[in-house]
């Protein structure tokens, strides 16, 4: 055997053995882990975790930022979700961090599904009295773990490539709840062609959101404005205000603030 194959197999042994321990915690615990904690768990970066959940035919997976076992969701979902969870990361947290100062003690929540919400679920003052409504895995599996919160998720079909659920059942309990404020996704945000997403299923639910709630906020990157998805759920005018992050060039804004958006841009310094 030469060198680099004992080498190549010393290394996969390592990975092996750390994947069997991290699948071993995870059982006890009976949830998904956050990536930096299982990492933090079995004493390695996260970065190295990535790389071993990345090797084809392992047990475990990534999605939405979790570790959670391979067999539960297809490699479409997570491929799809885990993808757009590393991407414009600094500029979401900026845009969750803004728009958390909009939630009031006793608010009723809707909030959306991506890889945005996490962390505004995430940055919500643990103090705070909520009820969260959600259809998403990342979403419900956050807002399960907070103190003073009441969860309630819309059940249905599982959706892998945006981790969510969708049924008929779960649209008309959400016709009938009363929401404050509904914190809404989106991958496309243009001035005149309206408000877009990429996954169709996730249309039905964003608009009863819509009519539902009494204050619709858009919480986006800043590299969303002026793109265009192909699943258009709204106009412009149907949300209070865009909660996005510094935008570093004026002509993503001017046709927005032109056709009557309120930009209300998170500050350059929150992290």
């Amino acid at each position: 055997m030469s060198e680099g194959s004992s080498t190549g197999g010393l290394a996969g042994a390592r990975r092996t053995a750390r994947l069997a321990r991290l699948q071993d915690l995870l059982r006890q615990d009976g949830a998904p882990a956050r990536l930096e904690d299982a990492a933090q768990a079995i004493g390695v970066s996260s970065m190295t975790l990535r790389r071993d959940l990345a090797q084809p035919g392992q047990a475990l997976a990534l999605l939405g930022g979790y570790v959670v076992p391979a067999g539960r969701f297809s490699r479409r979902g997570q491929y799809t979700l885990e993808r757009e969870q590393d991407s414009h990361t600094a500029a979401k947290r900026q845009v969750a961090r803004h728009a958390t100062r909009l939630v009031e003690d006793g608010d009723t929540l809707f909030i959306d599904c991506g890889t945005t919400m996490p962390h505004v679920v995430e940055m919500l003052p643990p103090e705070l009295s909520l009820t969260i409504i959600c259809y998403a895995m990342n979403i419900a599996t956050l807002a399960s773990r907070r103190p003073r919160t009441q969860m309630i998720l819309l059940g249905g079909l599982y959706h892998p490539a945006s981790a969510t659920f969708l049924s008929e059942e779960g649209l008309e309990n959400l016709r009938r709840l009363r929401i404050n404020k509904a914190f809404i996704s989106a991958g496309g945000v243009h001035a005149t062609r309206g408000i877009t997403c990429t996954n169709f299923n996730e249309v039905p639910v964003k608009q009863v959101a819509l009519d539902t709630a009494a204050q619709a906020i858009l919480v986006v990157d800043s590299s969303k404005l002026g793109r265009l998805k192909p699943a258009c759920f709204a106009a412009l005018p149907a949300f209070e205000r865009i909660v996005t992050s510094p935008i570093e060039r004026p002509e993503q804004a001017a046709p927005l603030t032109r056709a009557g958006a309120w930009l209300d841009i998170a500050p350059a310094t929150a992290g």
